[in-house]
């Protein structure tokens, strides 16, 4: 019993820790943090560069994660479908244990006609406060954050019944608001590198 109830605090704590290096995600109507990162071929990109007269949807995205993976066909159609609309989709990998080779294979593999940057030391996930794999910021064009969250409501394709991003983004096109601004993202969590403190 003793060593059950030990190893229930350690699990809190390891989430609490966990929790407070990742930080809290950047508000809905806040600026989004500037960052600029490489693509897989070595080439940069900032979000400034992103964000000209675009919407941008920034997905935190993985190469093991099997939840992240569920969405890669689902990621490829939403920018064949909204990237002539106006809006920009770029990929972020933050994980610790994925390196850029195996980004470029994932990449080209699963068609992403999107970029997709590393971020070393999960600097940009820290800045926007993303836990988890896929996990979504549409940013407006003046920089702020306008939706934050899934983008739909299940990982299996079959069993979507909301389309969250699409929703936003439809939403954002026609200059509204969208209707859902901040929805529960869930997938696999970031691996971090650990931080001195």
């Amino acid at each position: 019993m003793k060593s059950i109830r030990m190893l229930l605090l350690l699990a809190m704590v390891m989430f609490t820790v966990s929790s407070a290096l990742a930080g809290d995600a950047v508000e809905i109507g806040s600026k989004a943090p500037p960052f600029s990162l490489k693509d897989v071929d070595g080439k940069e990109h900032s979000l400034a560069g992103f964000l000209e007269n675009k919407l941008v949807a920034v997905m935190f995205i993985a190469t093991q994660c099997p939840v992240s993976n569920a969405y890669n066909e689902r990621m490829v159609e939403l920018n064949k479908d909204y990237a002539s609309r106006g809006v920009a989709f770029v990929g972020i990998n933050s994980n610790k244990q994925e390196g850029v080779e195996e980004i470029k294979d994932h990449s080209a593999s699963n068609g992403f006609k999107f970029a997709v940057l590393k971020d070393p030391g999960n600097v940009v996930a820290d800045a926007f406060g993303a836990k988890v794999t896929p996990e979504v910021f549409v940013i407006s064009p003046d920089g702020t954050v306008r939706y934050h969250g899934r983008i739909d409501d299940s990982k299996d394709a079959d069993d979507v019944t909301s389309q969250d991003l699409r929703a936003a983004l439809d939403a954002l096109l026609t200059g509204k608001e969208p209707a859902s601004a901040a929805t529960k993202a869930f997938g696999c969590t970031i691996k971090r590198v650990k931080k001195e403190s």
